[in-house]
């Protein structure tokens, strides 16, 4: 009734207009999403009756000439249209023609070529529909794509087969993301974007085959076998499930694996000091095929050496199943506070994201030191020869973070890498709390509170600043300026704050959990999260989406009086909380009254809904002698001086 949404009291003490940035009707106006719901995507953000998704199966059979520095190989691709839609033509990506002088890669990251490459040189190609013969075709190659228009129609439930020989020449450390580089000792290969791969055809978009500008990926999921010929004083490391270890391994490294299987502490499967040890290897000269299985990925990497150390330990994954955490380096790297704990690091982070968010699926989690330093592919990471310490872990964590995201919940990171690198930073900040007792806690992406600064006072020049890019622009317009501190930090921070602060753990993860369940292995989009963590916790917050997300908006709450239910503190006190600025999270206040005691009151986001400023019932049969607004200092607010008002 009318009676009951005015409090007398209220009226006692209306709080005055206040002149500033905040207008309710703009914070809490509806958002309309900008893609819409049908049975492909449903309303709470999972999955539809009717989700599809195509599936690409690889067969790929290269080899590694160390001296010409190339890969040649050849590979089977068998492809099936699960879509409603007959498609007339097949899109593939070739991303080692970034390297080329004039890829839209170089062009758009506005400087000087690093260094570059022939690209990928397509040797062959042919294609069946079904049953039907192969025949060859002559691909059309814009920069990093490639199209290959069909001999017939490819019907829904169809597959094609796609057959493809290629080689390239491999980049050396200017290629970033894949490369070959020398240790101490001698040279490593770390293999990725290696093979010309099927583009996502979705729901959202048809054919999304965005050229590659060095800004990652969005890819299909399918089944990989892989066989890869190296020279014989080779240790090769790769995605997925060693299948021939009798053909590549001595039957003590065998031996040895089988004890790491059954143990939690890191066991030693070819040490430093064996490098260079002729027993270390089943053949010195020659080469040898190894051959690799990963099921249900979106992508295979493999590294490659001749001085490769090697140790690996058990991971515990729910329901009694496990894996295998490994680290490969070269001896340089070796210590007890350097590679020598990347297992133990490995194992730790598998375990934690297992049992926090989702189960790891496949038989391997691998870390490898070598020259593409600081980057993840399902099963596999590649990180730094001279990392140690709290930087080793933290990039560890990091990047076998990027197993849950985006390799098992399958972000566009093309076109989202918010959704990529700020979850990942997310499930990072408690990682580093918890492990050892927070041994290297804490992070918050350390590049931008280095000595563990207050996250919520680190951000704030982000914030202030008029030409950093909301969080959701798209992911090739966003400078090296603020692609770390928007797409990881501010991300990250967002959904700390989303569960800390706004839905509490309980809900937020609950949320959580069954939104990467139910999309594990498919490929959610941005307002698929948006509709899943609102609908699963039961929270309108368009709000927050659209000041934290969509804008690059500040936050300023301010306690500014302290008033009395007819002027009598022994009836109850009021204080009055403002709005000053457009974003809105939930607060706070702490009240401290004459006789000692405090109160903790919430300020729910609605406190502002209607008017910026609230006069809010405290209570109390006392004078009040302080009220705070985020007393813990919880919040991203950008003038903490007005957050107090004494009595």
């Amino acid at each position: 009734m009318k009676k009951l949404l005015v409090a007398p009291a209220l009226l006692l003490v209306a709080a005055p207009a206040v002149a500033q940035e905040y207008h309710p009707r703009e914070t809490f106006a509806p958002l309309d999403l900008s893609q819409g719901v049908n049975r492909y995507r449903s309303s709470n953000g999972l999955p539809g009756p009717d989700y599809w998704q195509n599936h690409a199966d690889y067969a790929i059979r290269a080899t590694l000439d160390t001296k010409a520095k190339a890969l040649r190989g050849s590979e089977r691709i068998t492809y099936t249209n699960n879509s409603p839609d007959t498609l007339r033509i097949i899109w593939l990506h070739v991303e080692q023609n970034l390297y080329k002088a004039e890829s839209r890669g170089y062009l758009a990251n506005g400087g000087p070529v690093r260094g570059t490459t022939g690209g990928a040189m397509i040797d062959s190609a042919a294609i069946g529909i079904g049953k039907g013969e192969s025949q060859p075709v002559t691909p059309t190659i814009n920069d990093t794509r490639m199209q290959i228009v069909l001999p017939a129609p490819l019907k829904p439930g169809e597959s094609a087969t796609i057959e493809i020989a290629w080689h390239f020449t491999i980049p050396g450390t200017f290629g970033g993301r894949m490369a070959w580089g020398t240790s101490r000792d001698g040279e490593i290969y770390d293999l990725a974007q290696w093979y010309p791969r099927v583009a996502v055809y979705d729901d959202i978009r048809g054919w999304d085959p965005l050229p590659y500008l060095s800004q990652e990926f969005y890819s299909e999921y399918g089944d990989f076998d892989y066989w890869l010929t190296v020279p014989s004083d080779m240790i090769v490391a790769g995605s997925g499930e060693l299948m021939n270890p009798k053909d590549v391994l001595t039957p003590t490294q065998i031996d040895r694996l089988d004890k790491a299987r059954r143990s939690d502490k890191t066991v030693t499967i070819r040490s430093p000091q064996e490098i260079d040890d002729p027993a270390s290897r089943p053949k010195r000269d020659g080469t040898l095929t190894w051959h690799f299985r990963m099921e249900n990925t979106r992508d295979v990497a493999w590294t490659a050496s001749s001085k490769f150390a090697w140790d690996a330990a058990r991971i515990n994954l729910p329901d009694g199943k496990s894996a295998l955490a490994q680290s490969v380096y070269p001896a340089e790297s070796a210590g007890p506070d350097r590679w020598g704990r990347s297992t133990e690091y490995v194992k730790d982070a598998v375990e934690r994201f297992s049992a926090k968010w989702y189960p790891y699926p496949w038989p391997n989690a691998i870390n490898v030191a070598g020259p593409a330093t600081g980057m993840e592919y399902p099963g596999i990471v590649f990180d730094g020869i001279d990392d140690k310490g709290k930087m080793l872990f933290w990039i560890t964590a990091h990047e076998i973070g990027h197993g849950w995201f985006p390799m098992i919940v399958g972000f566009d990171e093309r076109r989202h890498a918010w959704m990529d690198e700020g979850f990942n930073t997310f499930i990072d900040v408690y990682e580093s709390d918890e492990f050892n007792h927070g041994e290297y806690a804490p992070k918050r992406d350390g590049e931008y509170a280095p000595g563990g600064g207050n996250p919520v006072d680190e951000i704030l020049p982000i914030l202030a600043d008029k030409d950093a890019p909301p969080i959701m622009s798209r992911a090739d317009t966003v400078i090296e300026k603020y692609r770390h501190p928007v797409t990881y930090f501010k991300t990250a921070l967002g959904l700390v704050l989303l569960r800390e602060q706004i839905l509490g753990p309980k809900r937020f993860d609950h949320a959580f959990r069954r939104f990467a369940d139910a999309w594990a292995f498919k490929h959610p989009k941005p307002d698929d999260f948006f509709r899943a963590m609102a609908s699963d916790a039961g929270e309108d917050l368009d709000y927050y989406w659209r000041g934290w997300f969509l804008n690059n908006w500040q936050m300023d709450l301010a306690a500014t009086r302290i008033a009395y239910v007819d002027n009598d503190p022994t009836k109850g006190a009021l204080v009055t909380v403002e709005a000053r600025d457009k974003l809105i999270i939930p607060a706070t206040l702490r009240v401290t009254f004459a006789d000692g005691s405090t109160k903790d009151v919430r300020l729910p986001a609605e406190t502002w809904i209607r008017q910026a400023a609230t006069a809010v019932p405290v209570g109390g049969t006392s004078k009040v002698v302080k009220a705070e607004i985020d007393p813990d200092h919880k919040l991203p607010d950008k003038d903490r001086k007005n957050n107090v008002v004494t009595g």
